[in-house]
């Protein structure tokens, strides 16, 4: 780590004088690849090339971390093992395999990305950065990584680990960073000849750069504390969620009951979820989630 550390400060150092020539390219994917050679993660969507595959763990690792991904990209591989299975399965039995990633929307909008990729695509995950874009709870940055993984496409795109590596190296002085000053950095040292692997090793150097450094990312005007999860709006929709998954069909009282809420909380909630598609109310009153 020591001799890492040492190229670091020096290719900051290059790079402050002389800006981003050729030279400072070359050394700075040098120095991400000698690491990622060394240290690479073993996650098991980068032994895949399945587009599918890929599509499901891009849209898991949305706001959740890697060690919590991993056991559920199986599960819910092995119970939606392609696009057919997951666009013909009902909202309870994806929500179900979906339990304990949490922003149970993004659950939503897979099944629903199946749905499309089996109506107008032909089965097939969309290869284009834009028709990926246009997918329900697919943004740009998500489509592009996609893209990248599942297609070896060379469409840049920016997460947390991904700007903690340019901040480290080419902000190193600086606060308040935009990604809009990142993106350009991102494009011109791409590695056109495999982008798949070069942002792989990217991203396991931002974690390691995490651990190392702290959280970097501070720095980025994107930065948000994360919000107290206990006790919050956002646990009550998970637990009506959880209650309706495991025993649909309950009043409003009933999950009152079961989630140990108030009647205002509840109420509110049940709302949101209905307008969202997550659930329905049938003409005497009780809840179940949407078919």
């Amino acid at each position: 780590m020591y001799r890492i550390i040492k190229r670091e400060i020096s290719l900051i150092e290059s790079a402050k004088k002389r800006g981003l020539s050729k030279n400072i390219i070359n050394r700075f994917r040098n120095l991400i690849y000698t690491y990622y050679d060394q240290a690479k993660r073993p996650l098991p969507w980068r032994d895949t090339h399945n587009p599918y595959y890929i599509l499901v763990s891009e849209i898991m690792l949305q706001q959740t971390q890697v060690g919590r991904v991993i056991e559920k990209y199986k599960s819910f591989i092995r119970n939606f093992p392609d696009i057919p299975t997951l666009a013909k399965a009902s909202r309870s039995d994806v929500l179900a395999a979906w339990q304990g990633l949490g922003y149970n929307r993004r659950a939503l909008a897979l099944h629903d990305c199946s749905k499309i990729i089996a109506e107008k695509h032909g089965m097939k995950v969309p290869d284009s950065p834009e028709d990926l874009a246009a997918l329900p709870g697919i943004g740009k940055a998500t489509a592009a990584s996609i893209a990248v993984y599942a297609y070896n496409i060379p469409a840049p795109f920016i997460e947390t680990n991904i700007r903690t590596v340019f901040i480290h190296f080419f902000f190193s002085e600086e606060c308040s960073v935009h990604d809009h000053t990142i993106l350009p950095l991102v494009s011109t040292t791409l590695d056109p000849e495999n982008p798949s692997r070069w942002f792989n090793a990217l991203m396991d150097y931002g974690v390691m750069l995490k651990k190392r450094e702290g959280n970097i990312s501070r720095r980025s005007t994107r930065y948000r504390p994360q919000s107290v999860f206990a006790g919050s709006h956002r646990e009550l929709r998970g637990k009506v969620i959880r209650t309706l998954i495991g025993t649909p069909l309950r009043s409003e009282e009933e999950l009152i009951l079961d989630t140990g809420s108030l009647c205002g909380e509840i109420s509110s909630v049940l709302e949101e979820l209905q307008t969202e598609g997550f659930i329905v109310r049938d003409t005497g009153g009780r809840y179940s989630i949407m078919k």
